[in-house]
């Protein structure tokens, strides 16, 4: 039975399953029952999550039902940010992911790789189910000290994105997505993409 005001969706097992497979026997999972972090959400609003995905963030999962997003999130403006980058490619039916700094219980702020899918072309975040993978990628000094704008084009840059890829993903001319990386790249002094990726990932992390 679905838990008490919680949404429940399937993971179906493939529609032909083998013969050894009784019809009667294919299994049907709820986000519940699923060994990974997941929600879903409507109009980045909480309306399901599994205890995995509270874990994550350091609450009981009754605390996050029917709020928003928002307050995972270091600040407004990196929900905004996000959100508008999502907005533009997450087609329906489709999955889109990303990596970000999230925040949770107490303040306390980690890397997490985003993988989502929303069932409505026309409009993403009606309905979309999302699933969050930590990082091992360390939260300092270094990092904090990064604009919400130079982080999100870091963590393209170490997708391997080039600059007019992740222009197209956060809505910004190739040239000022240049501009952003020299910017970047002078503040940690490095001198090309190949150095500034070294720096993002040394050691786990950003380092100090």
């Amino acid at each position: 039975m679905p838990s008490s005001g919680g949404e429940w969706y399937f993971y179906h097992m493939p529609a032909h399953p083998p013969r050894s497979v009784e019809h009667s026997a294919v299994s049907r999972f709820s986000l519940a029952e699923l060994p990974v972090p997941l929600v879903f959400a409507t109009y980045r609003i909480i309306r399901d999550c599994n205890a995995e995905f509270a874990a994550l963030f350091g609450f009981e999962r009754a605390e996050l039902i029917d709020t928003s997003f928002s307050r995972l999130y270091p600040q407004l403006d990196d929900f905004v940010r996000t959100g508008e980058m999502w907005r533009s490619h997450l087609p329906g039916g489709q999955v889109f992911q990303d990596e970000r700094i999230m925040r949770g219980s107490m303040g306390r702020q980690f890397w997490a790789k985003v993988n989502g899918r929303s069932r409505r072309a026309a409009d993403p975040f009606a309905e979309a189910i999302y699933c969050f993978e930590p990082l091992n990628r360390p939260v300092n000094g270094a990092t904090q000290r990064l604009t919400g704008r130079q982080r999100q084009i870091l963590a393209l840059v170490a997708q391997g994105l080039t600059n007019a890829e992740i222009g197209l993903a956060i809505g910004l001319s190739q040239r000022t997505v240049e501009a952003h990386r020299l910017r970047l790249s002078r503040a940690v002094g490095v001198r090309n993409a190949t150095e500034l990726v070294a720096w993002f990932l040394a050691d786990g992390g950003i380092g100090e």
